[in-house]
């Protein structure tokens, strides 16, 4: 499993899932899909899309990964979980060709969704890629729509080292013909963009930007002739807003029929639609508690930013992370001035504790340090004041780990 050992136990090609598909019936060719793919925002954004799908009256799959506190959450049908039984089911009546292929976790799972996606006959799926795009396991399907969100510095090491490299791992999920929506226009990679897309016959569809962002109790934020209330409170996800909008433009373009209404009562719903977590997620008031699954530098910064902006007293920063992540550039950008409560969590890729701790004294950033965030998050509310500002961050594992997310 990737997300617990990391790079060993990437299988870095495609044939073990298309044959796996294959042994099942190719279940994949009997469903609509959209397929998502880009650094940061493709969860969030393929949440929203099976929001507005399922106010728009369809039937729809939902494929994301990781999983925060089940292993089902990863596979949903108008925001219910797959069951546990179907899940038993599904191994139980496939493990000879399982034994026999020898499939890593992430295959089995593609396969396990595609296949009840087609046996619950949804009328599409949304399909998040697992890790790049272009040797991803989602990456066997013909969708009616690719979304790639924005790009960013993250697993270097299995993408690429530069923005345009790690573009042309996303720009794998472009098919022949299919259109392609560009969430976000950054001048290094939208050259390898339209190269890939021009080469496809693919029409490329680039965002405008959002005309005015405003806050309430929803965010409310312009595009086109329409504003839209959301209920996930991050700034960082108002960026996906154009490329969500636009990917069901090209549906409607492509014959669906999905009205405003359908699209503004789907952002303002997405977590009770989809059930999604640890977005800006408010766990508590007074102190104000947030978690928040961001990772990487990009992700953290915009959390960041936005957390200067609501902290009326001081910052406890409750963070871990895992080994292979590059931390030089998150722990220069962390502020020097929080109260830190270094943690872990139980995944064999976290970063132990000590470890983390040790490196982030190379930085000036001095805390406490956890075996466990719920520790962590106990000692924190001890120590601040009612109108400080928790943040629970730096990993989805950590996050996963709060007993009350």
């Amino acid at each position: 499993m990737y997300q617990r050992v990391g790079k060993a136990a990437l299988k870095p090609d495609l044939s073990n899932t298309k044959r796996l598909l294959e042994a099942l019936g190719n279940p994949h060719t009997h469903f609509r899909s959209i397929h998502i793919a880009g650094t940061n925002g493709k969860g969030s954004s393929a949440h929203a899309i099976s929001s507005i799908l399922q106010e728009a009256g369809y039937k729809t799959g939902l494929y994301t990964s990781p999983h925060l506190k089940s292993f089902t959450e990863r596979i949903r049908i108008n925001g219910s979980e797959i069951s546990q039984d179907a899940v038993v089911k599904f191994v139980s009546d496939n493990r000879s060709i399982i034994e026999e292929i020898q499939p890593s976790f992430f295959e089995l799972t593609v396969a396990m969704s595609f296949l009840h996606f087609f046996e619950e006959k949804v009328d599409i799926a949304v399909i998040e890629v697992g890790l790049g795009g272009r040797l991803d396991s989602t990456n066997v399907i013909v969708p009616e729509v690719s979304l790639i969100t924005n790009i960013g510095f993250d697993h270097m090491d299995l993408l690429g080292y530069t923005l345009p490299e790690i573009a042309r791992e996303k720009a794998g999920i472009i098919k022949k013909s299919v259109p392609v929506v560009i969430g976000s226009i950054q001048p290094e990679t939208l050259p390898v963009f339209t190269e890939i897309s021009t080469y496809h016959g693919s029409p490329m569809i680039l965002c405008e930007k959002l005309a005015i962002r405003g806050s309430s109790q929803f965010n409310t934020v312009s595009y086109g002739i329409d504003s839209y209330e959301l209920d996930i409170q991050s700034d960082y996800y108002v960026k996906n807003i154009p490329g969500v909008i636009e990917t069901i433009v090209q549906l409607n373009v492509g014959g669906w029929s999905i009205s405003t209404a359908a699209i503004k009562q789907g952002l303002k719903s997405v977590i009770q639609n989809t059930g999604l977590k640890g977005r800006f997620q408010i766990m508590g008031q007074q102190p104000l508690v947030i978690a928040d699954v961001s990772h990487n530098e990009p992700g953290l910064k915009e959390l960041l930013n936005q957390i200067y902006q609501i902290n009326k007293g001081r910052l406890h920063l409750i963070y871990g992370t895992v080994v292979d992540k590059d931390l030089t550039g998150i722990l220069q950008m962390l502020p020097k001035d929080a109260k830190y409560y270094f943690t872990e969590s139980s995944v064999p890729r976290s970063l132990p504790v000590g470890q983390l701790s040790e490196v982030a004294k190379i930085y000036d950033l001095v805390g406490k340090s956890f075996p466990d965030v719920n520790q962590s998050l106990l000692e924190a509310l001890k120590e601040a004041d009612p109108d400080d500002t928790i943040l629970v961050t730096g990993s989805t594992f950590v996050v996963a780990e709060l007993n009350e997310l």
